[in-house]
């Protein structure tokens, strides 16, 4: 028995090394940080197209009326309740963008948007996004933001 238990430790313990060696070596915290810079300036451009380029095609967007499902449909749902014509009618950015993996080809990243000018209050909230790796780079496979 006393055996069986140190064997048990020792492969819980290299199980956490390789956990936290993962980790650490984890590239794609840099490459989902571009992606959001660049979505935000795609944004900011009123480049609506490049602002959903992260979304995977099957994507779920949450809502306050429940989930959107697909690119295209954020796409049109954000153009409703966020531009006038081809303009965002604020400018966009994030902060306190935090990103750990979720295995080898998933991530979560979380943070804050903060949407700001247009003659309007700053409007912000919190969100967290799913990532997952795929041929095409990083893409959210599902986004709750309020």
């Amino acid at each position: 028995m006393r055996t069986l238990s140190v064997l048990f430790l020792a492969a819980l313990v290299a199980g956490c090394a390789s956990t936290h060696a993962g980790q650490a070596d984890f590239s794609g915290e840099r490459d989902i940080a571009a992606a959001l810079t660049a979505s935000a300036d795609a944004w900011n451009r009123g480049d609506l197209d490049g602002h959903v380029a992260m979304y995977a095609d099957s994507a779920a967007f949450m809502t306050g009326t429940g989930p959107v499902v697909g690119r295209a449909r954020t796409a049109e749902t954000l153009r409703a309740a966020f531009f006038q014509g081809e303009r965002p009618l604020q400018q966009l950015r994030f902060e306190r963008v935090a990103v750990r993996p979720l295995g080898a080809g998933h991530a979560l990243a979380t943070g804050r948007f903060i949407l700001s000018g247009g003659g309007r209050p700053d409007a912000s909230g919190w969100f967290s996004t799913v990532w997952e790796r795929s041929t095409a780079g990083w893409r959210i496979i599902h986004d709750h933001s309020s």
